[in-house]
């Protein structure tokens, strides 16, 4: 009986285990007293480059199982560059095949059920990538923390050593003090190009420009009869834009997270000099201390986003996305891989899609919102490094948001909500309920992904 009951309880515990944030406890690795004489510098130099290779930079500590190590690189490997560049080439040969085959039905649809397949594993990947970014940014954060509060111990023991008149630090020697310079990477000029892009296509004249090409194409279905050709228009457009749209959002997320973790790097060897420039001065060799960065406490229902987020962003989502298409291949040969069969993984890859972009921007506002709390007490900390030692903070001046980015914020922060989530399932039991009633014909199915894709 005991057994049997603690068999239950650990089923329950695994079961309930996706979507729980852990607590980070992490400490700085401690750096060895570096003395004056080993400091590769003049003794006039106001800004100095100094040496790193005994710094220790921004390391992530790799995952134990082989399985996750491969998953995260196909993650890493669908926002490379390649893969970005392999996809547009592929869209542009659609389109010029488009010139022929423009009334084919099956060069219509098929670009939807391409897209609906693509945005269920681009969902599953960004939403991986994003949990990644968030272990990562929060180990970070602990880590130059940790290293913070040792460097403002002994900073206190200079200053009071120096109050007392004491000699024992090395705190007058020349040299011992000395502003950094680094400089951080720069991005490349596919980076730029990209980042150029991304602006152009988030900015609110080019969102309102999509809902007028909407507002035109409807305003000409009464001259096409609202036939199904007229649907499909709008639906391998929409198809398309979001296939785009997925590849580039995998890149530009890519990208960003190896630009931070190079500046990440660089930050890191900063500090580790310093602390071991502070040791030497001071003779101090006591460890970093830990710090532990709990989760802030959520609701039940953000509990239960975060609980589909981690199923769909982890090895059992992959394996379900994997099961699925194995079904799906199988019936193939049962429906003689009509259109019925198509439409079927369009539609149930595009009404999961729909539901996943929901979760993916709650997500990522929800974790973004709490990785800037913890950076902010990060700050919080340098001001009060800066007042020990006297010296002014230098603060850059807050950008005057435009009008476009406004708006952005303020329909971000609405779909980021969680409500917003729950009434995105609302809105697909109902286009459930509309496609049955049209009894799941190609007609009924058409405007049910279109309107998947335009939602999404």
């Amino acid at each position: 009986m005991n057994e049997t009951m603690c068999t239950l309880a650990r089923l329950a515990a695994v079961l309930s285990s996706p979507g729980k944030k852990r607590n980070v406890r992490v400490s700085a690795a401690t750096q060895a007293g570096l003395s004056t004489s080993e400091d590769k510098h003049t003794s006039d130099d106001t800004t100095c480059t100094f040496q790193t290779d005994t710094a220790a930079g921004y390391q992530i500590e790799p995952k134990h199982r082989r399985l996750d190590r491969w998953l995260d690189s196909i993650v890493a490997f669908s926002g490379s560059e390649f893969t970005f560049l392999l996809i547009l080439a592929l869209l542009l040969a659609w389109a010029f095949a488009g010139i022929r085959l423009s009334h084919d039905e099956n060069w219509q649809v098929g670009i939807s059920d391409v897209q609906a397949i693509l945005s269920y594993i681009f969902d599953s990947f960004l939403m991986r990538q994003q949990f990644n970014s968030y272990d990562e940014a929060l180990s970070a954060a602990a880590q130059l923390r940790s290293r913070a509060a040792s460097h403002k111990r002994m900073l206190l023991q200079i200053m009071r050593d120096k109050e007392i008149g004491r000699s024992n630090t090395k705190a007058g020697v020349p040299g011992a003090w000395m502003s950094f310079e680094v400089e951080l990477p720069r991005e490349t000029l596919f980076g730029r190009l990209v980042t150029r892009c991304a602006i152009v296509i988030g900015h609110i004249v080019a969102i309102c420009v999509y809902w007028g090409l909407i507002a035109v194409w409807l305003g000409f279905g009464p001259k096409n009869g609202w036939s199904t050709e007229w649907q499909l228009y709008m639906n391998s457009a929409t198809s398309a834009l979001m296939v785009f749209v997925f590849s580039f959002l995998a890149n530009i997320r890519e990208r960003h997270s190896e630009y931070t973790k190079v500046c990440l790097d660089a930050t890191f060897r900063v500090d580790s000099y310093l602390e071991s420039k502070l040791r030497g001065i001071t003779s101090d060799h006591l460890t970093n201390e830990v710090v532990e960065i709990t989760p802030p406490e959520v609701n039940i229902l953000q509990r239960a986003i975060y609980y589909y987020a981690d199923v769909i962003g982890t090895l059992i989502g992959i394996a379900l996305l994997l099961i699925v298409m194995i079904a799906w291949l199988a019936i193939g040969p049962v429906l003689h891989y009509n259109s019925n069969w198509w439409l079927l993984i369009g539609t149930y890859a595009g009404l999961i899609g729909l539901n996943d972009g929901f979760v993916l921007r709650n997500v990522q506002a929800k974790l973004k919102d709490f990785e800037n709390v913890q950076f902010d007490q990060l700050a919080s900390t340098d001001e009060d490094l800066f007042a020990i030692i006297n010296e002014p903070l230098t603060k850059a001046e807050p950008e005057r948001s435009s009008i476009s980015s406004r708006i952005s914020f303020a329909v971000g922060n609405v779909c980021a909500h969680e409500l917003t989530v729950l009434t995105g399932v609302l809105v697909i039991l109902a286009l459930i309920a509309g496609a049955s009633a049209l009894r799941w014909n190609t007609s009924g199915t058409d405007p049910l992904q279109m309107m998947l894709r335009s939602a999404s």
